[in-house]
């Protein structure tokens, strides 16, 4: 992979997966955010863990596109992947069916501000964050085809349940010279064992794995949620381990 843009500007942490398809690997916890951009508009696939970084990464992408944000997609419920939402106006949001009414839950919105703040957001950036945040419009349930112009479409598909029960992929079909690429969201993670926490349902995962694995298939790029980009073959490995750790 290589990175987008000069060294030093916009697009300096951002690899370039195929034609039109980036992501940047955040720093703090290492979370994915993906952009995907066609002639009419641009897709963002998660945004970050507070509005600061959120407004990082839409002034970024513009630059590197020279268009605005018109989409996002919402691979699932935590902070470091939802809490950048409200940092981009006037956008669709997607997500998993159900995700909406989740984060319009007083009891949620708690759980994301205390989550953020444990996990090292100042208090006042997680509050504030939680505050303004962003449910999807959208809900998928099944798939729904994004149409970005001049032919690129990525499709939203709700592959869960898994690590959370609105877990949500995105596939950029490719073509004869640029692979598929699969937005997995944490339902795959590289940089270290697959996080199970009081929301996963993990005996239902590897089921979700063979779900993204027929989304994408053999030659696709998988981007996980946290850590490098990874093959079919490390999302198999992924799924046996699930299996080995949790039953089937």
């Amino acid at each position: 992979m290589e990175t987008q843009g000069e060294s030093g500007g916009a697009g300096a942490h951002w690899e370039r997966l195929a034609p039109g398809v980036v992501r940047r690997r955040l720093p703090g916890w290492d979370a994915t955010v993906g952009a995907v951009a066609g002639p009419d508009g641009v897709l963002v696939v998660d945004t970050g863990s507070s509005l600061r970084e959120g407004t990082g990464i839409r002034r970024e992408v513009q630059q590197i596109f020279g268009r605005s944000v018109t989409h996002i997609a919402l691979t699932h419920p935590h902070f470091d992947h939802v809490l950048g939402t409200a940092a981009f106006s006037g956008v669709q949001v997607y997500g998993a069916v159900g995700l909406g009414e989740l984060l319009r839950s007083r009891r949620e919105r708690e759980e994301l501000r205390r989550e953020a703040m444990r996990y090292g957001v100042p208090r006042e950036a997680a509050a504030e964050a939680v505050e303004l945040l962003v449910p999807p419009q959208h809900a998928v349930s099944g798939e729904v085809l994004v149409d970005l112009g001049g032919g690129r479409r990525a499709l939203l598909a709700n592959v869960g349940p898994g690590h959370t029960a609105y877990d949500l992929a995105v596939l950029v079909p490719g073509s004869d010279r640029a692979p598929d690429v699969v937005f997995c969201g944490d339902i795959v993670e590289e940089s270290g064992e697959p996080q199970a926490g009081p929301d996963a349902l993990p005996r239902a995962w590897p089921a979700a794995l063979d779900r993204l694995l027929a989304l994408g298939g053999e030659d696709a790029v998988y981007v996980p949620g946290h850590g490098a980009v990874v093959d079919a073959e490390f999302v198999r490995g992924q799924r046996e381990a699930l299996r080995a750790r949790f039953g089937r």
